[in-house]
């Protein structure tokens, strides 16, 4: 069973960075021989949607929205993503989750919510103008 749980999230102003982080319980690349991780953000009255996502190979996605000021990596031994965000704009204010998909890649439509079966309980990231 995997379990995910994420942290790191605030309040900072815009052109401010955060770094997100989800820690990833029984998901081992000697359990899975290939998965893809993926952060999500949903704000009010939104669809949840696809930010970046990466393979267990280390392969990475990102969506327009956050190419250039998001980078998403992860630490095997530690089983930790992460997700350092720069430059943030008031837009970007929304509940960011961790998620998670077994024994496949990203190669998928990972920005689709649907593409996961494990997600974590969410982080609260506000950024004022």
């Amino acid at each position: 069973q995997v379990q995910l749980v994420e942290s790191g999230g605030g309040s900072v102003q815009s052109g401010g960075s955060l770094r997100l982080s989800c820690g990833a319980s029984g998901l081992t690349y000697s359990r899975y021989s290939r998965y893809c991780m993926a952060w999500f953000r949903q704000a009010p009255g939104k669809e949840r949607e696809g930010v970046a996502a990466i393979d267990s190979d280390g392969s990475t996605r990102y969506a327009d929205s956050a190419k250039g000021r998001f980078t998403i990596s992860q630490d095997k031994a530690k089983s930790t993503l992460y997700l350092q965000m720069n430059s943030l704009k008031p837009e970007d204010t929304a509940v960011y989750y961790c998620a998670a998909r077994t024994y496949d890649y990203c190669s998928g439509p990972w920005y689709f919510a649907w593409y996961f079966g494990y997600w974590g309980q969410g982080t609260q990231v506000t950024v004022s103008s």
